[in-house]
């Protein structure tokens, strides 16, 4: 960010490269843009980051992929591919986000020639934004559908059951006298999903949409509402949202959990859940499904993680708050699989049918079966809305917290839906605004409210077809897709970029220079060899193993699956087609032009510049101290210990620079 001095001083003089085009004579005093702002306080970033992880994922996927995948055993390659590939990723997306205090876009300082990077997260956070928020949508119509003494999807009977409809009090009756045959039968919660909420009868498929549905539409403008007030103000208004949407959900799982164990047969859904089977972890699917829960979970790649970094003081000990939200997280999806299965446990001896007819992932599990669990229970429509309310606030974080992302653009696959409600929204919300106002802002800065309202405005438009007969279809074709390896290769582009361009001993000074402490040998290692190397084998295998998109019995056109791959493949030509913008800003021979290209910016470095030492030194526009370390010991009167880092750095630097010569 360009520093803005007081008019009591003189004006510097100011190289013509370093001085913003709408500068005057060098006085860059009226055209500075407006503050950025911060987190107001320190656990505003780190509730924010662990609402921004703990999900839907951790509620509709991870259970369902342990059990699948071998229970309890499930847990020996989670853990390793955590240590690998998810701790290191998260750590290093937060300390490029608090040492620049920039946006996923902006943050390409680093290397302008990869700034496509950037575009290519954007582009994906605004797809997954447009579904996600339908998701909430979802989530807010049953919400709504709990305020009754009498759950709508309790019974059969109603105009939207057919033949099929089969109550469970009448074959909890009817397994009393004699066994009944429920394998041509459908329950009343999945007849009220499909075909009233969904009214999916009325499309024939991804090309006949159908109409809108009105309570469907409404529902997703008020889930855009509900995230445009809640990013309003930026992190000083989300920072104090997300006190409530991350704490909130802990409260009612414990809640669940609670429930869940004292029911009659939960004992045998918890065993279903965690009985190890250590075979499974012979099967390279096995330890790929781990990797994918934690990539997914954590939400590296989306911006999100480097957005909120960007709002932190320049010391925070990110370090830490790493292994309190990536533990967390893992101990959170643990801890909700105890509470799913209990209930599941529940229903499959109340049905008198095995745990595995009853266990689903993803929507079926969040709109089917646990709506219809909640129908056993005494005062079923209090825990249906506790239920849905807990996944309103997982949901509505994250998207949030995206959005903010692509604010930030200002200079200073497995199936199933992706793995982040409210906070998650929050967070794509955040994302995107914040990426594209540290882009522009002398532009959109002052102007922010109202640029965000313009993102939610058109986001819900581009939203309306997903709340039609066949919407269903578009959100399978959009979750299947917008994130899928586009993502992996944002991801892996930006570990190689780091560690291999900008340089590793590098990255690590910058890191040193915010914590006191270089990272050790543990995260070099990930960050070079394993961790780029596990999200390249997960690409390859999700290329090997493709298979067309479905919703049901129904397979999507060939259009269809083209589309989605086209949708995958944009993000992924974002980096070339910005190397090429790069390489044609820059002078001389095409060589000359990517090796300049590829350097950081004049201005890449810390935005305050009490906090720039070294070869960032003076770099800045309006720079009024050749000694950052100067204004440390003037404000604080004295050399503190962060002091003492920056002189370490600046003799570690002139040593090296000496060896060279």
């Amino acid at each position: 960010l360009l520093s803005c001095p007081p008019r009591s001083l003189a004006q510097p003089v100011t190289p013509e490269l370093l001085v913003s085009p709408s500068s005057q004579d060098g006085d860059l005093g009226s055209e500075c843009p407006e503050d950025r702002g911060n987190w107001t306080g320190r656990l505003d970033f780190l509730l924010s980051c662990i609402g921004y992880c703990v999900g839907l994922g951790n509620v509709w996927r991870f259970p369902y992929r342990a059990y699948t995948n071998g229970g309890g055993a499930f847990l020996v390659p989670y853990f390793i591919m955590l240590a690998i590939c998810g701790i290191p990723i998260f750590f290093m997306e937060l300390s490029l986000g608090q040492f620049s205090s920039l946006g996923p876009l902006a943050v390409w300082k680093i290397s302008p020639l990869f700034k496509g990077v950037g575009m290519g997260t954007i582009l994906i956070v605004s797809l997954v934004a447009i579904y996600y928020n339908m998701i909430i949508a979802y989530v807010l119509f049953y919400l709504f559908a709990s305020l009754t003494s009498d759950l709508p999807w309790q019974h059969c009977g109603n105009w939207w059951n057919t033949d099929l409809c089969l109550d469970h009090h009448v074959i909890k009756a009817g397994n009393a006298t004699f066994p009944i045959n429920i394998t041509n039968t459908v329950s009343p919660s999945e007849e009220y999903w499909s075909r009233y909420v969904l009214h999916i009868q009325g499309s024939s498929g991804i090309g006949d949409p159908g109409r809108i549905r009105w309570n469907l539409c409404l529902c997703l403008l008020l889930s855009w509402t509900i995230v445009y007030l809640c990013i309003l103000k930026g992190v000083k208004s989300s920072g104090k949202v997300v006190y409530f949407t991350a704490t909130f959900p802990y409260l009612i799982l414990v809640m669940l959990l609670i429930r869940g164990v004292t029911l009659e047969g939960a004992w045998k859904g918890i065993r279903f859940y965690l009985t190890p089977q250590f075979d499974h972890l012979l099967s390279s699917k096995v330890w790929i499904e781990a990797a994918l829960q934690i990539f997914y979970s954590l939400g590296v790649g989306f911006g999100g993680l480097l957005t909120f970094a960007s709002y932190n003081t320049f010391h925070q000990n990110i370090y830490r708050d790493t292994f309190i939200v990536t533990l967390g997280n893992a101990i959170t999806s643990i801890l909700a699989g105890f509470a799913i299965f209990s209930v599941l446990g529940y229903m499959s001896q109340e049905l008198g049918v095995p745990v595995n007819q009853v266990a689903k992932a993803g929507p079926g599990l969040a709109f089917v079966v646990y709506p219809q669990a909640m129908t056993m229970l005494p005062l079923s429509p209090f825990w249906s809305f506790l239920f849905f309310f807990m996944l309103l606030t997982l949901g509505l974080d994250s998207q949030v917290r995206r959005e903010l992302s692509k604010a930030a653009v200002v200079p200073r696959q497995p199936r199933g839906l992706r793995p982040f409600l409210l906070c998650v929204q929050f967070a794509f919300m955040e994302t995107i605004v914040t990426a594209v106002t540290d882009e522009f802002p002398y532009y959109l800065r002052p102007k922010k409210a109202s640029f965000s309202a313009v993102i939610c405005i058109a986001l819900f438009l581009m939203g309306l077809i997903l709340t039609t007969e066949g919407g269903m279809y578009w959100l399978v074709l959009l979750d299947d897709y917008s994130a899928g390896f586009g993502l992996m290769v944002v991801v892996i582009t930006t570990c190689l970029v780091v560690t291999r361009v900008y340089g590793m001993k590098r990255f690590c000074r910058d890191i040193h220079m915010m914590l006191g402490f270089k990272p050790g040998s543990y995260f070099r290692a990930c960050w070079i060899v394993l961790s780029p190397a596990t999200m390249m084998a997960l690409l390859v295998y999700n290329i090997i193993k493709y298979q067309p998109s479905e919703y049901g019995n129904y397979r999507f056109p060939v259009w269809a699956e083209v589309l989605g791959i086209l949708m995958g493949v944009l993000s992924c030509l974002m980096i070339p087609l910005g190397m090429v913008a790069a390489v044609l800003q820059e002078e001389g021979t095409l060589w000359e032009r990517v090796r300049q290209a590829s350097r950081p910016t004049m201005d890449w470095g810390p935005s305050l510049e009490e906090n720039r030492t070294g070869m960032y030194v003076a770099s800045l526009a309006g720079s009024q101290s050749p000694k950052p370390l100067m204004v440390h010991m003037r404000k604080y009167g004295g050399i503190t210990s962060y002091e003492n880092t920056a002189i370490e750095v600046d003799r570690e630097i002139e040593e090296e620079e000496e060896s060279m010569m």
